[in-house]
């Protein structure tokens, strides 16, 4: 099964950290990374640019402004997704994941894959 997993990151906690933690931060992520990648569970990993757009219907119109769509302190700041024999697995990663002890968050969502609607996966 696969998973995609959100990366929440607060500003003002990222701002805040000196280049040493800052660096120390980075350093176990990419070994957080590095471990998923020799177990071949690490499929896509990336940082996003902060310019996302929401684009919407309203009132018979496709209407695109500047996202994210809701206002928040915390934004998505990254991603990966992982392919794990389930979702025990899946939570197991999830809570290793480094950024969680610097005031990070992760959102775990399933993905469908392609034979989903008809249960075959």
């Amino acid at each position: 099964m696969k998973y995609l997993m959100l990366i929440y990151g607060n500003e003002e906690i990222w701002n805040g950290q000196g280049p040493e933690e800052l660096a120390k931060l980075i350093d176990e992520v990419d070994g957080f990374n590095e471990a998923l990648r020799a177990s071949g569970e690490l499929l896509e990993s990336e940082g996003l640019i902060p310019r996302a757009r929401s684009v919407r219907s309203k009132g018979g119109d496709v209407v695109i402004t500047d996202g994210p769509y809701i206002e928040a302190k915390e934004f998505v700041g990254s991603y990966f997704v992982v392919e794990v024999d389930g979702e025990e697995r899946a939570l197991e990663i999830a809570r290793s994941y480094p950024g969680i002890r610097h005031g990070g968050g992760l959102e775990m969502w399933p993905l469908m894959g392609r034979g989903w609607a008809s249960g075959a996966e």
